[in-house]
C-alpha cells in the first residue's frame, strides 16, 4: 500500500512540474488548438499536455524500479511489458504527430492497430477457445477490438477542458482500490502511476485551460487503461478486472461505439469529426461547458460504483443493478436525442432502398422487366407503347413525347419530321396549358452524346404529368422515371444509329 501511495505522489509531482513545460513546447513550435465551431475555447491553446502525461508516466515506473520493495519489484520488463510499452510508445507517438501536424484518420487507425498488435505480440491478448490457429484469430481480433476501443473512447470524450482526464482519474482511483483489496499490486501499480500522472496535469487542463492532452495524451491513455486490464485479469480471462473498465468508462464508450453508426445513418464518412458527441448534445441543451463536466463526473463516478458492486456482489443482486443500468443508460440516450437517428421510419426507409437497390423488391425487379421491352423496342411505334406500359405502372396520368427531326424510324423508312405522342391515363384531361395545383409536372430532357455546343444535343423532351390527389407519389417514383428517361435514350440512341448507317 505505502508503494502505491509513493508512486502515486512521485506522478502527481513529476506531473505538475513537466505540465507547463510541455504547454511551452507546443506554443512555440506550432502544436496548438485553434478555434473552431467544434471547439468551446476561443485562443490558441497547446496540444502538448499528452506528452508531460506520457514522460511522468515512464519515468515514475522507472523510480519505482529502484524503490525495491516487495510490490515495485513486481513490475519488471519482461516480454509482456517490453511489447506492452513498446506499443505505447507507438500509439503516443502518432498521437502527438497528429497533434504536430494532421493526419488522415485512416493513417491513425492502422498505428491503433499496430499498437494493439505489439501488445498482443506481448501475450497480451484474450484467450477465447482452446490454443489452436482458429482461436488465434478470433483472440487477436478481440485483443485489437478491445484496444481500439478504449483508444478512441479517451480521444472522443476529450471535447471539454477537464473532461477526458477527470474521467481517466476517477476510473483509475477506482481500479487501483479495488486492485488492492484483491493483492493485484501489478494493476494497482500502473493505475496508480496513470491516475498521479493525470491528476498532476489536471491542474492545469481545468476551465479555462492552458493545456490540452492531444491525441498524444488520449491516445496513450486508452492504450494503457486497455493493456492493464488484461495485465490485471488473471490468466487472460475476461472477469472482473476487464467488467471494472467497461463499466466505469461507460459514457465515453458509449459515445465511441454509437459515433460511427450515426454517422453511417446520416451519410457522413465513419471517421469525420462531428458535433453530436454526449457533450455536445448536453452543451446544446443550454448547460454551460464546467456544468457538463460536472455532470459527465458524476456519470462516471456512478457507473465506477455500479462496477464495484457488479465484480464484489455476483448473484441476483448484480442483475437486478444492471437492469437499472439499462434502464437509466435508455432514459438518458433519449433524453439526449439519439433516438432520432434510429427511428423506425428511418431504419425501414433505409432497409427499402438497401432492398431496391440489390434488386430484391417485386416492384424492382418488374419494372427491370418493363425497362427491357423498352429496350428491346424495334421502332419509334413500339418504343412509346413500351413506355406506356412503365408509366402506367408508376400511375402517371398524361405523358407527351416530342422528338426533333431527324430520327430514323425504320416503320417508315425515313427520318422523320418532329413527333409528338400523346397518352393520358383514365380520360386524364386538364386543358392544353392549364394544371391544377395537385399536379406534379415533369419534363424531362432526353439528351444524346453529342457536344452541348451542337444543336444536335437532344433527342427531344418527355413531359410526364401525375395528378397528387389521384395518385400520391411512391417512395421510388422519381429514382424510376430516371431509370425510365435512361432506357429510353438508350433505346434511341441504337435505333437511330443502327438505321441511319
Amino acid at each position: 500500500m505505502t508503494t502505491v501511495l509513493v508512486v502515486f505522489a512521485v506522478a502527481l509531482a513529476l506531473s505538475l512540474m513537466i505540465t507547463p513545460l510541455a504547454g511551452k513546447l507546443g506554443m512555440r513550435y506550432g502544436a496548438v488548438d485553434t478555434p473552431d465551431e467544434r471547439k468551446v475555447h476561443t485562443r490558441l491553446i497547446p496540444r502538448t499536455g499528452g506528452l508531460a502525461i506520457f514522460i511522468t508516466f515512464f519515468v515514475t515506473l522507472l523510480i519505482n524500479g529502484e524503490l525495491q520493495t516487495l510490490v515495485s519489484v513486481q513490475i519488471e520488463i519482461d516480454q509482456h511489458f517490453f511489447y506492452f510499452f513498446g506499443g505505447a510508445f507507438i500509439i503516443f507517438g502518432i498521437g502527438l504527430a497528429d497533434d504536430f501536424r494532421r493526419l488522415h484518420p485512416g493513417i491513425k487507425f492502422v498505428f491503433q492497430i499496430i499498437a494493439a498488435s505489439f501488445a498482443y505480440m506481448g501475450n497480451l491478448g484474450f484467450d477465447m477457445f482452446s490454443l489452436n490457429i482458429q482461436s488465434a484469430v478470433f483472440s487477436y481480433i478481440a485483443t485489437v477490438a478491445w484496444f481500439v476501443l478504449f483508444i478512441n473512447a479517451v480521444n472522443l470524450i476529450d471535447g471539454l477542458d477537464g473532461l477526458a482526464g477527470g474521467i481517466v482519474f476517477f476510473v483509475s482511483v477506482v481500479i487501483v482500490m479495488l486492485s488492492i483489496l484483491r493483492d493485484n499490486y501489478v494493476c494497482a501499480l500502473l493505475f496508480a502511476v496513470l491516475a498521479g500522472s493525470v491528476l498532476g496535469f489536471l491542474r492545469y487542463n481545468f476551465n479555462p485551460a492552458s493545456v490540452f492532452m492531444g491525441d498524444g495524451g488520449s491516445y496513450f491513455l486508452g492504450y494503457i487503461i486497455a493493456g492493464s486490464a488484461i495485465i490485471g485479469n488473471a490468466k487472460n480471462q475476461v472477469g472482473a478486472a476487464m467488467l471494472i473498465p467497461l463499466l466505469a468508462l461507460g459514457v465515453p464508450l458509449f459515445d465511441t461505439l454509437l459515433a460511427p453508426l450515426r454517422r453511417f445513418l446520416k451519410g457522413r464518412q465513419l471517421f469525420q469529426p462531428d458535433n453530436d458527441h454526449i457533450h455536445h448534445k448536453l452543451l446544446n441543451m443550454g448547460i454551460s461547458d464546467k456544468n457538463v463536466v460536472w455532470l459527465l463526473y458524476t456519470l462516471t463516478f456512478c457507473l465506477c460504483l455500479f462496477a464495484i458492486v457488479m465484480v464484489n456482489y455476483q448473484d441476483e443482486r448484480s442483475g437486478l443493478f444492471l437492469i437499472v443500468l439499462g434502464a437509466g443508460a435508455i432514459i438518458f440516450v433519449r433524453k439526449l436525442g439519439y433516438f432520432e437517428y434510429f427511428g423506425s421510419d428511418k431504419i425501414y426507409g433505409w432497409f427499402k432502398d438497401l432492398t431496391d437497390d440489390t434488386g430484391i423488391t417485386y416492384e424492382r425487379r418488374s419494372f427491370l422487366n418493363l425497362q427491357m421491352e423498352i429496350s428491346q423496342s424495334d421502332d419509334i411505334q413500339s418504343l412509346w407503347l413500351n413506355m406506356i406500359k412503365a408509366l402506367e405502372r408508376l400511375k402517371f396520368d398524361r405523358a407527351e413525347l416530342n422528338l426533333k427531326a431527324g430520327i430514323f424510324d425504320p416503320k417508315t423508312g425515313r427520318r422523320s419530321d418532329e413527333n409528338r405522342f400523346l397518352w393520358t391515363r383514365n380520360g386524364f384531361y386538364n386543358g392544353k396549358n392549364i394544371f391544377n395545383k395537385s399536379d406534379m409536372k415533369l419534363e424531362l430532357p432526353l439528351l444524346t452524346d453529342a457536344p452541348s455546343e451542337l444543336k444536335t444535343d437532344s433527342y427531344g423532351i418527355l413531359v410526364l404529368v401525375k395528378d397528387l390527389k389521384r395518385d400520391p407519389i411512391t417512395h421510388y417514383t422519381l429514382r424510376r422515371v430516371e431509370h425510365l428517361r435512361r432506357t429510353i435514350m438508350s433505346t434511341l440512341k441504337r435505333l437511330d444509329y443502327r438505321n441511319s448507317e
